[in-house]
């Protein structure tokens, strides 16, 4: 496990959940002095994402409470460790959800550290000192330097936020379905959130022929001429569903509400894959023999490694590709909290910490 300074002398400034509610209050609590590989960063903005409210209102019944939620961080470092070299005081910096690791598997060692057992999250999790980790709806927060990236120049600070969650989530889950190596693929995309509209635009970066898939007839102008998708499919349409039964190569799954993923299943070619990176709070149900009469796929991925995020920063930096976000001030915090419980935005909410 990455080591840390054991001295919490600094008291921060954050906006914590403290029952099932959901509710954020303002919350007074202390992080660990700046350690020799640490860096100290001053939090501009925070992405506000679907996996915060789960842990908030403990949908997934493993919070601790208080919790202060955010892993989609951006700021200035203040502060940096004896040990630090690639960072310095003044650089724009982002870090996500992966807070610590043990830095010795086979998988910290090859970058992987996203999937190491002793993997800790950004908030909601307990630090190898034992205290609790609390994320980035806080003014500042104390960071390993080897979980935090370097956010490029022509970025602005505010669109790079989500790219920490909600973009090397779907960007990790593309590259690790080699959908970043094979242009003219054709992809679908079931939902158009935060993750669905990051992953619309991946595709088409990438090169591949996109399809929009979802419950919603309202998305389908804002998929094709916003967004510049090739199609869509409205998945309450049996006759459409049918229709493009076996068009799609891949599919990537991002809706965090609870539903079937069997309709789905049968728009995949034989050799397709589904991916999924939504988490519903209860199991997902799908039939077995359209997996095996498609030789079909179903794999999961969870966001990315430190190298995939400063690769995926640097695409795009290079392509331009940046999510569509609504800045939400501090005093307009849990109206935007409730809008995202209720899916009431379209696409990424960034709470704007500085004002």
């Amino acid at each position: 496990m990455a080591t840390e300074a054991t001295n919490h002398a600094r008291k921060v400034l954050g906006w914590a959940a403290h029952d099932a509610t959901g509710k954020l209050k303002p919350f007074i609590f202390t992080r660990r002095e700046n350690g020799v590989n640490d860096v100290t960063i001053k939090i501009m903005y925070c992405g506000m994402c679907q996996t915060d409210v789960h842990f908030a209102k403990n949908d997934w019944e493993n919070t601790t409470y208080p919790i202060v939620p955010g892993y989609e961080i951006v700021g200035i470092i203040t502060k940096t460790g004896s040990n630090v070299s690639n960072f310095k005081i003044g650089d724009r910096v982002g870090l996500g959800y992966v807070f610590s690791s043990c830095l010795d598997c086979e998988l910290c060692n090859t970058s992987r550290e996203n999937y190491c057992d002793q993997m800790r999250p950004v908030y909601n999790s307990v630090a190898s000192d034992g205290t609790v980790t609390y994320g980035g709806y806080s003014k500042m927060i104390v960071a390993d330097h080897r979980y935090c990236v370097h956010i490029p120049e022509k970025l602005p600070l505010e669109r790079a936020a989500p790219l920490l969650g909600a973009g090397i989530t779907v960007y990790g889950a593309m590259k690790n379905s080699n959908i970043l190596d094979y242009p003219g693929k054709r992809i679908g995309v079931i939902g158009l959130g935060g993750l669905g509209h990051m992953a619309v635009k991946f595709g088409k970066a990438f090169g591949h022929q996109v399809t929009v898939i979802s419950t919603s007839p309202s998305k389908k102008e804002l998929a094709i001429q916003k967004l510049g998708a090739d199609d869509f499919i409205l998945s309450t349409d049996p006759t459409k569903m049918q229709w493009k039964r076996r068009s799609l190569d891949f599919i990537l799954d991002t809706v965090s509400a609870n539903h079937s993923i069997g309709p789905y299943i049968e728009l995949l070619k034989v050799d397709g894959t589904l991916a999924i990176v939504g988490a519903p709070s209860k199991p997902i149900d799908f039939p077995s023999n359209d997996l095996i009469y498609g030789k079909r796929t179903i794999k999961g991925s969870i966001i990315g490694s430190v190298e995939e995020i400063e690769e995926m920063m640097e695409f795009c930096e290079k392509y331009e590709v940046l999510p569509d976000i609504d800045i939400v001030p501090i005093n307009k915090i849990n109206e935007a909290f409730d809008r995202l419980a209720k899916n009431d935005v379209k696409f990424r909410f960034v709470l704007d910490i500085e004002s």
